[in-house]
């Protein structure tokens, strides 16, 4: 393995300063690439200091992970499709504007309620929150939630049972579903793959949709995590209508002509 390709040997320095290992580095282009949607690699050459066959390389990886398609002279970013991405892979993503919107979500949560939190990445963000809660309950089909939860916090943690999604490490179907109906969840913190104030709340995978609408339907209020890239866009099925939402945290990145539409509809909205 060559030094460009070691993450433990390999830095490059920024035109802004600070000196990137190669996974910071490939993480900076991917956060790149969902703010601008395309990149060359004459410009991420001299924006990172490094030769152009080293960005190639960057954006290799990055298409074998599902996060770029390379171009000529390039790369655009990658759309879930059939493919769909990986857990790992859509961590990775807006990192910043996660944790933000984690942090700012758990302040909207009491002590001693029952909440649920899905298997999206944003929602994960939430966790590291949730220490100085007490008396919480926290139901959640996400795998990585669920351990976070046991591991760091001193909440009650139930994961309802189904079928293992390894795409979204999460537990889907009708035996999560028989589950859900027996409880009252005071608030819902959901993530979606695209919001529009037609359409709603939207993502990939029926059966991650059929689960998140039957905790729509017993929630008794909805709070949308999302991101600014998930605004305007539309993914597989709707799992939350619109008026069903009591509030959207999202980030300062989000359009403010559709965070001033939805605000005008009556949904809350926080921008951290």
């Amino acid at each position: 393995m060559s030094s460009e390709e070691s993450n433990a040997i390999s830095t490059t320095q920024t035109q802004n300063g600070p000196i990137l290992f190669t996974h910071e580095r490939r993480q900076q282009i991917a956060q790149i690439l969902g703010e601008q949607q395309r990149v060359t690699v004459p410009e991420l050459s001299q924006f990172f200091s490094v030769s152009e066959v080293t960005i190639r390389k960057d954006l290799a990886w990055l298409e074998a992970h599902k996060l770029a398609v390379r171009t000529h002279g390039g790369a655009i970013l990658a759309t879930p499709t059939s493919a769909e991405m990986g857990f790992d892979v859509r961590e990775r993503l807006q990192q910043g504007e996660k944790e933000r919107i984690g942090a700012a979500a758990t302040n909207y949560i009491q002590n001693g309620e029952t909440i649920y939190i899905d298997a999206s990445t944003t929602a994960l963000a939430m966790t590291p929150f949730l220490k100085e809660k007490r008396e919480l309950t926290v139901v959640t089909n996400g795998l990585r939630a669920g351990i976070e939860l046991i591991t760091n916090t001193s909440a009650s943690v139930l994961v309802p049972g189904g079928m293992l999604r390894q795409e979204s490490l999460s537990l889907v179907g009708t035996w999560g579903k028989s589950v859900l109906q027996q409880i009252h969840i005071s608030k819902a913190f959901v993530g979606a793959r695209g919001f529009t104030l037609r359409e709603g709340l939207t993502d990939v995978n029926g059966e991650e949709v059929e689960l998140k609408r039957s905790v729509i339907e017993i929630a008794k209020e909805v709070i949308a995590v999302v991101d600014h890239s998930k605004w305007n866009q539309i993914a597989f099925a709707t799992f939350c209508p619109p008026e069903r939402l009591k509030l959207i945290i999202t980030d300062t990145k989000a359009p403010a002509n559709l965070v001033e539409q939805a605000r005008s509809k009556g949904i809350e909205v926080w921008q951290v």
